[in-house]
């Protein structure tokens, strides 16, 4: 039958060549036996006089005739008996005599001959294999060589053995052919058709599962023989080796599998073992400031679920010994005790940042022991005050201004840490207090600067007062210059050099004295007439004399007398109020009992004992008086007078009642107290004012809890 060309010009022109639809058997057959020959050709590598023109026309040719399944069989079972009559008994004979080379020699024959067979059989790839869905020509001789050669069982059994027993002698140190397992890997990858199945079956599982018992058997062996921080460095050499052999010659996604085993098997099963190791784990590394081997450990416990978090709970544990031996232990001194804290907390803030790369976990970890321990103390809010006044005094060797900007940051930081923040409040205006009147502040933008500190932690409500206090001074000094220049203008200047500061009531830590003390005449004549003059400045105004907050300059001269011969020596003392009335009565007598001084200066009688003792028996350049009997207890018999044999090297000598960093005594203490939970008393009830003018009516238990929450802002949270 022949096809006959329209009368359109251009069919005709298309369709003039004719094809003979019904071929001879012996024809076809005659191309089968042809294609056939050629592929056995092929797969000699003796296909050098092949035309592959007329070969694919031959297989274009049936394929157009329906002979294409024919066609496909044929190819098939060819390469099927070439890789089972020859591919596979040459790689069996190789078992044991270069195995590998053997193997991926034939699998690169392989793949060129079918690379032309497809080029052959491309028109049956186009358009039989894709109208019939079966494998194409290239995946098919993929799956057969998988499955008749990689699959036969002696070769895949051995093939599986000989790459582990490879990799295993490379870990031990052992050279081994890379490339051959390189292009075994690739091989298995191929084989998979755009899968890992081939290469995970073969290998990839096998591997995973053997190198688990290695490291597993290899970290028991490193535990034994290392501290943490070498165990730490093989364990980073050991994961860095084996990323680097599957990005090498295994193949590259094999690197996560095979990095999680070593992870999973010298870290997550020991991470607790390595962290709590005797004289090397973290304990030891914190003990010893071993920040590079603790930077180590926190980059390798970063691969493991929960790693952090195990050298965290290390590291609290050690953190909260450290803090309970300072809080527990006796306190002779303040400022060294709250030295301690902040160099403890330095120490960390070091670990933090070199080691620990600022994690969060760590730094909130540090933050809720340092707040855990430094509340164990229920004196730590005035050690922290002692601490900050003693660096705000002036007289402070060694620091410069930036030295005391940088304490005062370090005091915040603990100040954050406490919960009691109303009691720091009061200890902290008593001695600002101190400072302010009797002139000891370091410099003024210091003291500003922390009260700006406080105000940026806590609000402006926690620092009103104290910047009243400022305010105070300020309008203090202006009232002097004017009182001074109304002394000059009247031509009175009296007998004392007076300098006043006058209080706002409620913004200073003071209270009215129950009993006033016999001031000297000098003095009361002066202070009467600067109340005169304020009380004609500011009409309506009340003032009260606070002498248990003032000081003096007095000017001594004592009387010695030796082989006849008198001398006098000067002296100047700077002295409280009360002191300054005790030393002024001996200018009437010269001698007092205990009781006499009490009637004579009406002074209450703790804070005569107080201020008697280092006049009496403190300090040699203090004992300005002596006691009968000399007992180191004052009775109300003791008789006391000048003490006339008084030396000092000093011509200015200044007297100190308490030492300032020892705190205050119980009694005193435990009056604090009460004044602060009397002030938390006054916030509960504002607190409830306040909820029940919102709400109206409110269930008892929900008033409860929203005045707490209420409450607990107002002392203790930061802003």
């Amino acid at each position: 039958m022949s096809m006959k060309a329209t009368s359109s010009k251009k069919e005709s022109h298309s369709m003039r060549i004719a094809f003979e639809m019904n071929m001879d058997e012996s024809y076809v057959q005659c191309m089968l036996d042809l294609l056939e020959d050629a592929i056995r050709t092929i797969q000699k590598k003796d296909n050098g006089g092949l035309s592959y023109e007329e070969l694919y026309r031959n297989a274009y040719t049936l394929v157009l005739h329906k002979h294409g399944a024919r066609l496909y069989k044929l190819m098939r079972d060819v390469i099927e008996e070439h890789l089972q009559k020859d591919v596979r008994v040459i790689v069996q004979n190789a078992l044991y005599n270069n195995f590998l080379e053997a193997l991926n020699t034939q699998w690169q024959d392989h793949k060129v001959s079918m690379q032309v067979i497809k080029d052959v059989f491309m028109y049956m790839d186009r358009v039989y294999v894709k109208n019939n869905k079966v494998d194409e020509v290239q995946d098919l001789g993929l799956k057969l060589f998988k499955e008749l050669v990689v699959h036969h069982p002696p070769i895949k059994q051995h093939l599986t053995s000989t790459l582990l027993d490879l990799v295993s002698k490379e870990r031990k140190g052992e050279i081994v052919d890379r490339s051959a397992v390189k292009a075994t890997c690739e091989m298995l990858m191929a084989l998979g058709v755009k899968t890992r199945s081939v290469y995970e079956e073969n290998f990839e599982l096998p591997f995973l599962e053997v190198s688990g018992e290695f490291f597993k058997m290899e970290s028991q062996q490193f535990l034994r023989e290392n501290s943490a921080s070498v165990y730490v460095k093989k364990v980073e050499a050991r994961i860095t080796e084996e990323a680097e052999r599957a990005k090498h010659y295994l193949d590259p996604s094999s690197e996560g599998p095979i990095t999680n085993v070593v992870e999973r098997e010298l870290i997550s099963v020991h991470m607790k073992t390595i962290v709590e190791m005797e004289n090397s784990g973290v304990v030891y590394m914190l003990k010893n400031g071993k920040v590079d081997d603790l930077k180590l450990m926190y980059n390798l416990f970063g691969r493991v679920e929960n790693g952090h978090q195990c050298m965290c709970d290390a590291m609290k544990g050690y953190i909260r010994k450290c803090g309970e031996a300072l809080i527990g232990s006796d306190v002779d001194n303040t400022v060294a005790y709250v030295q301690s804290l902040l160099d403890l907390k330095g120490r960390f803030d070091e670990f933090l940042k070199n080691s620990f790369c600022n994690d969060h976990i760590f730094k909130q970890a540090i933050s809720s022991e340092f707040e855990h321990f430094l509340n164990l103390n229920p004196k730590s809010p005035e050690y922290l005050s002692l601490f900050i006044d003693d660096k705000l005094k002036k007289g402070t060797k060694g620091l410069s201004e930036q030295d005391i900007e940088k304490v005062l940051d370090q005091s915040i930081v603990l100040f954050k840490f406490l919960v009691d923040k109303d009691i720091f409040e009061r200890y902290y205006k008593q001695h600002l207090a101190k400072r302010l009147l009797y002139n000891k502040s370091v410099s003024e933008d210091a003291e500003k600067a922390m009260i700006s500190k406080l105000k940026t932690e806590c609000g402006c409500q926690f620092t009103c007062k104290l910047e009243g206090m400022f305010k105070d001074i300020s309008i203090s000094n202006t009232n002097m210059e004017k009182f001074r220049e109304f002394n000059k203008n009247t031509g009175s200047p009296g007998t004392l050099d007076l300098s006043v500061r006058v209080l706002t009531t409620g913004y200073w830590p003071t209270q009215a004295c129950k009993t006033i003390c016999k001031l000297p005449k000098e003095a009361e004549s002066a202070f009467e007439k600067f109340k005169a003059f304020y009380l004609k400045e500011h009409s309506g105004r009340q003032l009260n004399l606070q002498p248990n907050l003032g000081n003096a300059d007095l000017h001594a001269v004592f009387y010695q007398t030796k082989d006849d011969v008198t001398t006098t020596k000067k002296h100047i003392f700077q002295v409280p109020t009360y002191q300054m009335c005790i030393l002024m009565l001996f200018n009437r007598k010269e001698s007092y009992t205990y009781q006499e001084l009490i009637e004579e200066s009406s002074i209450p009688e703790k804070e005569l004992k107080r201020a008697l003792l280092p006049l009496v028996i403190g300090r040699p350049q203090y004992r300005i008086l002596q006691k009968s009997p000399k007992t180191k207890e004052i009775a109300s018999s003791d008789v006391l007078s000048i003490n006339d044999a008084y030396t000092s090297k000093l011509i200015r000598v200044k007297i100190q009642t308490v030492a300032g960093t020892k705190g205050e005594s119980d009694p005193d203490r435990q009056e604090t107290r009460q004044k602060v939970d009397d002030d938390r008393k006054h916030e509960i009830e504002a607190a409830i004012v306040r909820i029940m003018k919102a709400r109206k009516e409110q269930e008892h238990n929900v008033l409860i809890s929203e005045v707490t929450r209420d409450a607990r802002i107002a002392w203790f949270d930061t802003c």
